[in-house]
């Protein structure tokens, strides 16, 4: 047996209450801010019912509102002084969802949950519909047929989202410290002779044992002495583990839907000549680009920042920031030498969380490391959300 399933979680004593619940839930105060969000977001859109939806564990904002993480299918109907609905699939999954959802009247959608999505917005005389999450084409159609075409308001439930309140960054530090246990598990664990799904099943052991939920866990291991990829994959292959190897992983476990995210470079054996300065400009550019992050920060300071990789002769290929909670989430950054599209028109803000995760990489895109990790912006500057060290970790 893995000895990462004896491995603690060290959570304060505040966490850890949470942690224990059967099924944590969040404070009445918080749900009822979100309500009150969503109210406001339909007023401004001028919709009258708004519809969240969720389909094959995608879409979000079903559980943000309800506690419910959708599994297979669900839509919420939500208008103001209106008691809560939302239909789900699959039958099976019916009396947990009535378990868990919150201040809401759970029906099972009888595999045609939209049909009777328009049933009932037709029994209420709906007159403008708006959506939020993931809506298919068909089941579009179908409501714009009854009640014209919906209204996406997508991006407004990216900017209720951006700031996360207290209660959810507390459930993000426990996604976080679930996260960490895999970066301990392979400092311990990995060695030459296990494949790249090996090295995930030593993540998932774990935090499984913790109710940690695999988001994913990337791993790129290559020769250092001949590289011949520079960015994590996002689908393991079999290849073993050798000595002279370098392994970059990108990790997140979840929390029910709220992640930690950790990046973090092995090497087997003594560091190439290479691969330590590729982490040292790595790890620079981590502390250049966080220590001008703060409240009202712009996307320039964080760009300029960043130069300090093509200062050292090198490039990115990953993405260097990106929102993370709830989603990815802008604002999505690239570096002078690799522009991830056009700068986005906003600023930090208090309360977001963000992963700076420079992956230093050689302008021929044959070698490169990964450093960085999810952070907490705060009103003077950031906070660290994860305790997992840092460094170029040696392994054997």
């Amino acid at each position: 047996m893995s000895t990462a399933m004896k491995r603690p979680l060290h959570l304060s004593p505040h966490l850890a209450a949470i942690h224990a619940q059967e099924y944590p839930r969040f404070s009445d105060a918080e749900m009822a801010r979100r309500q009150a969000a969503l109210a406001q977001v339909m007023a401004r859109a001028g919709v009258d019912h708004l519809l969240l939806c969720g389909e094959q564990r995608a879409g979000t904002g079903v559980g943000w509102l309800t506690g419910w993480p959708t599994t297979t299918e669900a839509y919420v109907i939500v208008a103001p002084a209106e008691p809560q609905v939302m239909f789900m699939e699959w039958y099976n999954h019916w009396p947990l969802a009535r378990k868990l959802a919150r201040d809401t009247e759970v029906r099972w959608g009888e595999h045609r949950g939209i049909d009777l999505v328009i049933d009932e917005l037709k029994r209420r005389g709906a007159k403008r519909v708006g959506f939020m999450g993931p809506l298919g084409y068909s089941k579009a159609k179908k409501l714009e047929a009854v009640f014209g075409a919906p209204a996406d308001l997508n991006r407004e439930y990216v900017g209720l989202r951006l700031v996360k309140s207290r209660e959810e960054i507390d459930w993000m530090r426990i996604g976080a410290a679930l996260t960490d246990l895999a970066i301990a598990a392979l400092r311990a664990e990995a060695k030459p002779g296990l494949t790249e799904r090996e090295l995930g099943a030593i993540c998932e052991a774990a935090y499984h044992p913790h109710g940690g939920v695999t988001y994913i866990h990337y791993f790129l291991v290559t020769p250092m002495a001949s590289p011949e990829y520079c960015v994590p994959r996002q689908l393991a292959s079999n290849r073993k583990v050798q000595r002279g190897d370098v392994i970059a992983t990108e990790i997140t476990a979840q929390f029910f839907e709220y992640p930690g995210q950790i990046l973090r470079t092995f090497t087997v054996g003594e560091p190439a000549p290479l691969f330590q300065r590729l982490y040292e400009t790595a790890a620079a550019a981590f502390d250049a680009v966080t220590s001008v992050v703060r409240h009202g920060t712009t996307m320039r300071e964080i760009i300029d920042a960043a130069s300090v990789i093509e200062d050292a002769g090198f490039t990115i290929y990953d993405d260097l920031v990106h929102g993370f909670g709830g989603g990815y989430f802008p604002p999505v950054l690239g570096s002078r030498s690799r522009p991830a599209g056009p700068l986005p028109d906003m600023t930090f803000q208090a309360g977001m969380t963000c992963v700076v995760q420079p992956n230093v990489v050689t302008p021929d895109l044959k070698a490169g490391v990964q450093v960085g990790e999810l952070i907490l912006v705060t009103e003077t500057g950031f906070e660290r959300m994860h305790a997992a060290e840092r460094g170029l970790f040696r392994l054997g």
